[in-house]
């Protein structure tokens, strides 16, 4: 789900609401921390703050990028994915009172809690790449990052006539860090079969130094590229863009230093900064230091706030140093969930989340490496088979099957599927 702010005046007149446990977001983490706590207990007063009528199943919105998918096959409406005897507050938070138990809302709500679960995703800076909002969706400029773009991203790899196409990775944070290059690999397969590949240059700009952090799938990785003859330019983050004379700048860092080049495209897939929403960023429950500043300061293991007990997080918006995807999330709603029980019944916290994330990186149609990885980026497969490699059960995995699961089970709060098939190891 999309970041939950929008620029606000606090309005007079206050109305004041009290629960038990206040969830800020309705995306994937809020809702299966919320179906996960009721299945629990279905006397607990559960409270979820959204705002957004639509739940989106982002995870194929490359693959609608890619046309293997239909854009609105990935939306449906949030009241159908509100667990049952929760209670939705459709409004967005403005403010946070941790000192005070309080959630502020745009309708001018004030929101009391016992405990406090924030979820509420990432927040697109578009602004700050130089006039990128105005060049999105036309002429060239895609990105598979938000639901009213992707459709264009096909429309664009469909029509390529050839040139220069351009595939980027940001200086932030982001969710599905492997989607920038998803599309770069499916683009290259359509221009292939559209018989423009010969007449086409593909270069991937990322402000990172390596294609992927785990050593083990990105060595797969880079044969995929040096197959498919791929130009990579690492340390290289775009800042710019200029629609009109279809320009892209960006700041290239090499041991002399960071200079600006120029490169001109004929399509750009974008992937823009990322931070968490401004009004996690503006409270005391962000972190101050290190890579925790801005995101919300929570004990990588146990999910529970470093300085406030009763408040935990989880998914895009929390401090916690893994991949941003909805396995992750997978991974870390059973421990919040736990850990937010014992303090609850003032027991000790027992639940642990070891950075279990996964990655399933497309590498062309009907070709998928599984990866799935944790905190000290040491591969953690799931499946009896070699999962760096191309597979293509994976890739049915990721169209067909994955989709099924998160719509029907981890909306639904039953448990991981990786859990259980662990267990019977």
């Amino acid at each position: 789900m999309s970041a939950l702010t929008q620029e606000v005046n606090q309005p007079s007149g206050t109305k004041m609401l009290s629960h038990q446990i206040v969830i800020i977001g309705g995306g994937a983490g809020g809702i299966t921390v919320a179906a996960q706590l009721l299945a629990k207990n279905p006397g607990l007063d559960v409270a979820i703050v959204e705002p957004s009528d639509k739940h989106y199943y982002q995870p194929a919105w490359t693959l609608v990028g890619a046309g293997e998918y239909a854009a609105e096959d990935t939306r449906r409406p949030e009241k159908d994915c509100i667990p049952p005897g929760a209670t939705w507050i459709q409004d967005y938070a403005v403010k946070l009172d941790p000192d005070n138990n309080a959630v502020f809302t745009k309708q001018g709500q004030q929101i009391q809690y016992k405990y406090l679960v924030l979820a509420p995703g990432i927040q697109i800076d578009w602004h700050l790449i130089k006039g990128l909002k105005e060049a999105i969706g036309k002429n060239g400029v895609c990105s598979n990052y938000a639901y009213e773009y992707a459709p264009y991203t096909w429309e664009t790899i469909k029509n390529f006539p050839g040139g220069v196409a351009i595939f980027t990775f940001p200086a932030t944070p982001i969710k599905c860090g492997g989607a920038p290059q998803k599309i770069m690999y499916l683009a290259d397969d359509a221009f292939r079969r559209n018989g423009v590949r010969d007449k086409s240059n593909i270069i991937y700009t990322t402000a990172g130094a390596g294609i992927f952090p785990v050593k083990e799938y990105a060595a797969s990785l880079m044969q995929v590229i040096a197959r498919k003859k791929i130009d990579v330019k690492y340390k290289c983050n775009l800042k710019e863009i200029k629609g009109d004379t279809k320009e892209a700048i960006f700041d290239l860092t090499t041991d002399d230093g960071v200079s600006e080049i120029t490169i001109k495209y004929d399509m750009i897939h974008v992937t823009p900064p990322m931070s968490a929403p401004d009004f996690i960023k503006e409270s005391k429950l962000a972190g101050t230091l290190g890579a925790a500043k801005g995101w919300v300061d929570v004990n990588k293991s146990t999910l529970q706030h470093n300085v406030y007990p009763n408040v935990f997080s989880l998914g895009d918006a929390s401090s916690l140093p893994t991949s941003r995807t909805a396995a992750a999330v997978r991974g870390q709603a059973p421990v919040l969930v736990q850990n937010l029980l014992a303090v609850m019944a003032s027991d000790s916290l027992n639940g642990s989340y070891d950075g279990y994330t996964c990655c399933p990186l497309i590498t062309g149609y009907g070709k998928l490496i599984f990866a799935e990885f944790d905190y000290d980026n040491r591969p953690a497969p799931t499946f009896p088979i070699d999962q760096t490699q191309e597979n293509y059960l994976m890739w049915l995995a990721k169209k067909y099957l994955l989709p099924w699961l998160y719509w029907n089970r981890m909306l639904k709060g039953h448990p991981f599927e990786r859990n259980l098939l662990k267990s019977k190891k």
